[in-house]
């Protein structure tokens, strides 16, 4: 019997940077996750109110704009234009489910095992990802690591300042580290920034059924970043949800749970 043929090995090189970053860019904006894995297990139309009740450490104003956002993005459609028209998650939004495994399991794999919601995972994963030119930079250090900053920045065709503090934040996030204490040590990729081949993979496929091409400026300069550790959750808002989630007996477990499998992803059963 012959041998099936095997995929080809995944090259960093073929992903299109920006298009994996317009992608993070439309999933990134907080409880966006939540929303869509719980219309996922009801799988049927929701009203504002419906999903705010199943996320009740988010207030229904908020849910009410967060859904006015995704419509706009795709991700979600409403049956009519009536007022109260209940929510139905798009063919776009329903096809997130492999990207947010996928995200989960390099998360569960290689930043933190511990216990934590499955929604928070992939939101957590998405903000260490969706920064301007972090995909180019990662692409570049793959390629020719360990390097010092300055032969980054002229690789990637970035500002040596812009470059400096993107790389403060990748190494807060645990996606590079440098080969040494002394001032100038070259920067190289963890274990957790070499592993982002599916990662891009996944996020770059789901990327191609995305009507227009986000266009979203640079910053100007980047704020250095305050986690010490990439198992820390981003900001407060991951302690807060974390609370929330232990003192709420109201919220659906299955989609915002998971074990250690990799054979369990985002979609309910």
């Amino acid at each position: 019997m012959p041998t099936p043929a095997q995929p080809p090995a995944f090259s960093f090189e073929s992903v299109d940077a920006q298009r994996v970053e317009d992608a993070l860019a439309l999933m990134g904006p907080k409880w966006t996750t939540w929303t869509v894995m719980t219309m996922l297990q009801e799988g049927r139309p929701l009203q504002v109110r419906d999903v705010a009740a199943r996320l009740p450490f988010v207030s229904e104003q908020l849910v009410g704009k967060r859904l006015a956002t995704m419509r706009t993005d795709g991700l979600v459609i409403r049956a009519d234009t009536g007022h109260g028209a209940p929510y139905r998650l798009s063919a776009l939004g329903e096809s997130l489910t492999p990207v947010h495994r996928t995200l989960a399991d390099w998360s569960r794999n290689y930043l933190s095992a511990g216990a934590t919601a499955e929604a928070e995972r992939v939101e957590d994963a998405v903000q260490r990802l969706r920064l301007r030119h972090t995909t180019a930079m990662v692409q570049v250090l793959d390629k020719g690591g360990p390097m010092r900053f300055v032969h980054i920045a002229e690789q990637a065709g970035l500002d040596y300042a812009f470059t400096q503090h993107r790389l403060l934040r990748l190494q807060a996030d645990g996606l590079v580290t440098r080969t040494g204490p002394r001032h100038g040590a070259p920067y190289v990729l963890t274990d957790a920034g070499r592993a982002l081949g599916p990662v891009y993979a996944v996020v770059d496929h789901w990327s191609a059924a995305l009507p227009t091409r986000w266009t979203t400026p640079s910053p100007a300069s980047v704020t250095a970043a305050q986690r010490t550790h990439p198992g820390i959750p981003l900001g407060a808002d991951g302690a807060r949800t974390a609370a929330a989630l232990r003192r709420s007996t109201a919220v659906p477990a299955s989609p915002f749970s998971h074990a250690p499998s990799r054979n369990r992803g985002c979609r309910p059963t």
